[in-house]
């Protein structure tokens, strides 16, 4: 399940069926990134995500990916830190996306939201994913770090590089020293923007927010790099992807969105439900701290456990019909896209919101949008990504 070209050639569904019915906490003793666990159930995957002190995300036992990072390339953050120091991390950087923040950003995305909208070409085919998906949340980006408007297009860039499997025949970065070369073009910039920041007073964005806080101030540089690639992917990659695929799901089934039509109050289960079924985030990793055992299978100190998001999505164990997209369905939003726990996405009710309001844009446009060609797929067992997806909308 680790081969980038099954989430590539979007041919994951019935191998993860399989692990599920038969084996859902499995061990693959030989793959290209070593030996690990599968946990492709539901209920398996929170027993992991919840209970931290024996299943780390910590760097110097692996991270959060299959794939190590490269010696010498490690690029730690909170994300790949156990509590306390991710604790104290995390609180810097919360605050951005308190309820009280997302209520002033509400109209301002909205604004965004329509002039985007309105400015699509009619009549002729255009990629969704470049002038919709890829435009609000680069904007949304700039905004979050007070990083310059005429040059969002740079964050989205880095977060392509971040996440680039190398070895992709599309890939936007060929090796790791041309990765490391372009991540340090990003710290050097921030870091200029860093250092205007920190001598300022604190300001509600997220470059100050860390020059100013206790347990961000001083990061070395590779931690430099990492956080800032956290949160740059982090609010780009769920929102972008779940835009994308959101719309296409929406669109393969029409009596569902009829249903919002007809009832305005089941838009936020519009929202969960296009964010369960992309799964954007594929998996995460975490490696065990002590023996321990799960579902009947021993687990040993040190084995790497895989948590695959996609499938757990998908597990008709606890979700009914999960492969319905079905708007309206109960506890909708208990979906495992951006995980639980403490390693939970941080910035999730902020993607629900620039989606909720996507939508009622949509709608209220009634827009006739038709795909008209293949979508182009990442190549990545990590970010369930699309690259291109060419629409045309009549009128």
């Amino acid at each position: 399940m680790s081969q980038p070209r099954l989430y590539r050639d979007d041919s994951w569904g019935s191998p993860f069926a399989r692990l599920r019915r038969e084996d859902p906490v499995h061990f693959h003793p030989e793959s290209p990134f070593g030996p690990y666990w599968s946990i492709t159930r539901y209920t398996d995957i929170m027993k992991v995500e919840l209970d931290h002190g024996t299943y780390s995300s910590a760097q110097e036992l692996g991270g959060i990916q299959i794939a190590d990072q490269p010696k010498g390339s490690e690029r730690p953050s909170f994300i790949r830190m156990d509590p306390p120091r991710h604790t104290a991390q995390r609180k810097t950087v919360a605050p951005i996306v308190a309820p009280s923040n997302l209520a002033n950003m509400e109209g301002l995305i909205r604004e965004r939201t329509v002039r985007v909208l309105d400015g699509l070409p009619r009549n002729e085919t255009f990629d969704w994913v470049d002038l919709v998906s890829t435009e609000l949340t680069a904007m949304m980006l700039a905004t979050l770090f007070d990083f310059p408007q005429e040059d969002r297009r740079k964050l989205t860039h880095w977060s392509d590089v971040a996440i680039a499997n190398i070895e992709a025949e599309d890939a936007v970065v060929r090796s790791e020293a041309e990765r490391t070369a372009e991540l340090m073009q990003m710290a050097e910039i921030m870091a200029a923007l860093w250092k205007e920041r920190a001598a300022q007073p604190p300001k509600f964005d997220l470059i100050s927010m860390m020059a100013h806080g206790e347990a961000t101030q001083n990061m070395p540089l590779p931690e430099f790099i990492g956080t800032f690639g956290l949160l740059i992917v982090g609010g780009n990659d769920t929102t972008r992807n779940s835009m994308t695929g959101g719309l296409m799901v929406m669109l393969d089934n029409p009596e569902e969105v009829d249903k919002v039509r007809s009832d305005a109050s089941l838009l936020p289960s519009l929202v969960s439900e296009t964010i369960r079924w992309q799964s954007p985030v594929i998996h995460m990793r975490r490696t065990a701290r002590k023996d321990t055992e799960l579902a009947g299978k021993t687990i040993r100190q040190g084995d790497k456990v895989v948590m695959w998001y996609v499938s757990g999505n998908r597990d008709e164990t606890t979700i009914d019909q999960p492969e319905r997209f079905l708007v309206g369905r109960p506890k909708a939003r208990q979906h495992l896209a951006f995980g639980a726990g403490i390693h939970r996405c941080v910035g999730d009710r902020l993607a629900e919101m620039q989606l909720r309001i996507l939508w009622e844009e949509i709608l209220k446009r009634d827009l006739k949008i038709e795909v008209v060609g293949p979508p182009v797929r990442l190549y990545s067992n990590f970010i369930r990504g699309i690259r291109a997806l060419p629409v045309r909308i009549a009128g």
